[in-house]
């Protein structure tokens, strides 16, 4: 390597670089949460996606310049992970953007300019490339950076060409890269030998518009977007084989190691590539936990209990038995809390989700473990030494249980497994997910994207106003801009001044009117896309065109019912920190005109006197009637002041605060009342769980109170009614009538039983005698499957060494099959368990079970006299 260039670590790479555009007048911003507000991608996965909305002209840049470091987690080559050098879930992305202000020019010349003079590469040691089409790219890197030509490759446009999606805005790329062997010569530069090189710097000259037909027309407003992989610069200057073995992720590594008791150094392959897992996946576990997200088994939830479990997985792979994930989570929090202050605020909910899902996830491989020995059992039973590509991956994908782990254990019974078969049915997983939210797509459904150009942004006035005078900016019908519209038709309008708040931060939007000269329509809804309020209703009376002038009117009564719950849930969120736990934070919320939701951090349930305490303390402030103080401040000066942020909210350099003095104050752009007075009564209608977790509260307030109160007087009289006794003497009632129900169940369930035996009885003297063995096929009328499984084994212990197999149809379109047999049977290579599964697809269903007793469904019941007879006629083949 002919360069020298200085060791930095990964802060100070960060830092240099940050530092380095913000004296070219670039506003450092602070990373955007992994939660993306963009909907078409389930996790922040590049450091240009929060600025989607002022790429597609949705959104005025505050500044014309801007730098980054963007925390970013892709998951779509996990498997990739810890065997490549670069491959990661979580990683940090450096980058410079311009809105409309510099270009490829000054781009090319400072990315040149940060790599040689600032991070101190050697020119010899740099190649660019750039898109093949792009003479003007080629020509400023020759005649300008001085670049020789043969370090300047064209490529094509699946790797120089920068597209958001089928339609939208892109632009060709220039990349930098980094020769670690410049002695090999300028000759046959292959740039996919990632032995030699890798490309640390892309710059994105965004210039074009795609339409539909595929046809590029010029920008008026040319961006510039350029990512810098803060681990692969780190891989280079502190010359190191690879990105896991930088100072950004190698102390979580050996924390993993000293944990298992193992050197990284001298352990194998196999071994480093799980260390390097837990290294990766870890980073990405702390961010998106201190991000509010939450553990589950759907969307970015789901993305994060299997980053957790692949942890574990692998924690067991180099022999750690016990809890280990809040170990490595605390090195990696204290590598990240310098860049990422929130990690460690949120240290107490990370280490709590983390030992959470790991205790039970060792449940889960427990279970495995037991489903392994029950699947080797039966392999041996059968004769045959390999355990199914299928069996392993069922392991796998549902106990969470490594082929690797799989295959140790199949060992040591001298068994193999069908590696293949487990690939295959692995690539069909693959195949299911790898379509999603790899690219950014920077086109929005409806037309208010070729809108955005034309008309401006919508101005609130919501908070002080209830009506004011406006302008029809735009309509659409279905999502298509129209220039009018007529009585009757379902519409969305944009205004360029509105009272109506839109949905946003979990309160729904206003309802109420536009109306004009002879105009009137009823709006059901409001929603926000980007910066335009757009108004979803019903023109009730005369036409509607752009242009005309209009009067919004908000429903005054919804308003005051949606304040009352707001309001209401903010005091809901301080009774809960006060009196159950300060470390409760808000994991979601719905606050609508009826009723509102409340879903929080904690790992258990309520008790009942916690929820009834928490009730009283959210009216006895509602009592006290305290005033609300409504600022807008710096967010710093907010935080600072103690102000909650909201979950999955996204803020600007200014908030908007909301302060009950003493009580309660959040950071929220929602609609409140004035005073807590106003909001009357609230009451608790339940607490339950929701998700690992996460536990949820639903309540009512305000005037919606008396809704509540009229529905359950009008339950109660109505119960009153019918049991004919009075309304304090409902509760004993209805237990007398549960102990009541319950005796003439057990009673039913017996006299059930008891027909089953006495019509299974009757079956004895029909068994055939096949060889050493007896069999008894046959179908019993109006049996419950549970009935039908003790006739089966009582047959079974009658006849002693056979087969049994009983069919039923316990109700319309469902057929129940039963298949009992004895170990002399199973001897024969017969398991009830897959016996009685294939029989059963004849009749449309399936089932399975033990070997020696297994139990299936089906939904045709014409179909049962066929199952049985061929259940019949195996049976006799196989034992005669």
């Amino acid at each position: 390597m002919s360069s020298n260039p200085q060791y930095l670590s990964g802060n100070e790479i960060r830092n240099t670089f940050l530092n380095f555009f913000a004296q070219r007048s670039h506003q450092i911003l602070p990373s955007a949460s992994l939660v993306p507000e963009d909907p078409t991608v389930l996790l922040t996965i590049a450091g240009m996606l929060p600025f989607k909305p002022i790429f597609l002209g949705q959104r005025t840049p505050e500044f014309k310049r801007a730098t980054t470091s963007q925390k970013c987690i892709r998951t779509n080559d996990i498997e990739n992970v810890g065997r490549t050098k670069r491959h990661h879930t979580f990683f940090e992305m450096l980058g410079n953007f311009s809105f409309g202000d510099y270009f490829k020019e000054q781009a090319i010349a400072w990315g040149w300019e940060i790599s040689t003079q600032v991070f101190g590469f050697s020119p010899q040691n740099l190649v660019v490339s750039v898109f093949e089409e792009d003479d003007e790219a080629f020509a400023i890197w020759r005649d300008q950076i001085g670049v020789p030509v043969a370090r300047i490759k064209r490529l094509g446009e699946d790797d120089n060409f920068w597209v958001s999606g089928p339609t939208g805005p892109c632009g060709p790329c220039s990349e930098i890269y980094y020769d670690f062997h410049p002695e090999r010569g300028d000759e046959n530069i292959d740039l996919e030998d990632d032995s030699r090189f890798i490309e640390f710097y892309n710059l994105v000259f965004m210039q074009y518009n795609r339409d539909a037909s595929g046809n590029l027309t010029p920008l008026q407003n040319k961006n510039i977007d350029t990512g810098m992989g803060l681990d692969r610069m780190a891989q280079i200057l502190q010359k190191v084989p690879n990105n896991y073995e930088t100072d950004l992720i190698f102390p979580i590594i050996q924390t993993a190691a000293q944990i298992a008791a193992i050197d990284y150094h001298s352990s194998d392959e196999k071994t480093k590539t799980s260390l390097k897992v837990i290294g990766d996946h870890i980073r990405a576990v702390i961010h998106m936990i201190a991000d509010e997200i939450r553990a589950s088994n759907v969307g970015r939830g789901y993305v994060l209990r299997r980053l957790i479990r692949r942890v574990v997985r692998h924690g067991r792979l180099i022999g750690i038995s016990s809890e280990f994930t809040t170990q490595v989570a605390e090195t990696a929090i204290a590598l990240s809390e310098s860049a990422y202050p929130n990690v460690r605020q949120r240290e107490a909910a990370i280490k709590a989700e983390l030992q959470r899902e790991e205790s039970n996830f060792l449940r889960t491989l427990d279970r495995g473990e037991k489903l392994l020995e029950e699947i080797i059992q039966e392999v041996k039973q059968q004769g045959n030494t390999q355990i199914s590509g299928e069996s392993a991956f069922t392991l796998y994908d549902t106990y969470g249980f490594p082929l690797e782990l799989t295959q140790e254990v199949a060992e040591e019974n001298n068994l193999t497994v069908d590696a293949e078969g487990f690939e295959a049915q692995m690539e069909i997983q693959k195949g299911r997910g790898r379509d999603a939210h790899e690219t950014i797509d920077l086109t929005v459904q409806g037309s208010l994207d070729k809108l955005a150009e034309h008309i401006q942004v919508t101005e609130f006035l919501g908070y002080t106003q209830s009506a004011a005078t406006a302008i029809i900016e735009a309509i659409l019908l279905e999502g298509v801009s129209q220039e009018e519209a007529e009585a009757g038709t379902q519409v969305q309008i944009v205004l360029d001044k509105t009272p109506f708040y839109a949905e946003s931060g979990g309160q729904i939007g206003d309802r109420g009117y536009i109306s004009g000269d002879g105009i009137v329509v009823r709006i059901e809804d409001v929603k926000k896309e980007s910066d335009f309020f757009v108004h979803f209703g019903r023109i009730e009376r005369g036409t509607l065109r752009v242009g005309d002038p209009v009067t919004a009117q908000i429903d005054p009564a919804c308003r005051r019912r949606a304040q009352a719950n707001h309001t209401a849930t903010h005091l809901l969120q301080a009774a809960l920190k006060k009196i159950v736990d300060d470390g409760i934070s808000q994991a979601g919320s719905l606050v609508s005109f009826d009723r509102l939701r409340f879903d929080f951090n904690c790992p258990r349930a309520l008790t009942a006197e916690e929820v009834q305490q928490v009730e009283e303390q959210v009216n006895s402030w509602i009592a006290e009637a305290h005033a609300a103080k409504v600022e807008v401040l710096p967010i710093a000066e907010a935080k600072a002041k103690g102000a909650v942020a909201m979950f999955g909210e996204k803020y600007g350099d200014e908030v908007r605060v909301i302060d009950f003095p003493s009580v309660s104050m959040e950071l929220c752009g929602g609609t409140h009342v004035s005073n807590t007075a106003e909001i009357g009564v609230f009451k608790i209608i339940s607490e339950a769980g929701v998700a690992s977790g996460v536990r949820r509260i639903e309540a009512v307030s305000g005037p919606a109170i008396l809704d509540y109160l009229n529905l359950r007087d009008k339950v109660v009289k109505d119960l009153s009614d019918r049991f004919k006794v009075k309304p304090e003497e409902l509760p004993d009632r209805v237990t007398s009538l549960q102990s009541e129900l319950r005796n003439s169940q057990k009673e039913l369930e017996t006299l059930k039983v008891q027909l089953a035996i006495a019509k299974s009885d009757s079956l004895l003297q029909t068994a055939e005698t096949v060889g050493d063995h007896k069999i008894i096929v046959a179908q019993l009328e109006n049996v419950d499957p549970e009935s039908l499984k003790t006739a089966a084994e009582r047959l079974l212990q009658k006849i002693g060494n056979g087969a049994v197999v009983l069919g039923s149809v316990p109700e319309a379109d469902k057929v129940s099959i039963v298949a009992a047999f004895s170990p002399e049977v199973n001897k024969k290579g017969l398991q009830a368990g897959k016996f009685v599964g294939a029989i059963a697809k004849i009749c449309g269903g399936g089932g399975g079970g033990r070997p020696n007793l297994a139990q299936a469904g089906g939904r045709d019941a014409s179909k049962l006299p066929d199952a049985l007879g061929q259940a019949e006629s195996d049976l006799k083949s196989a034992l005669a």
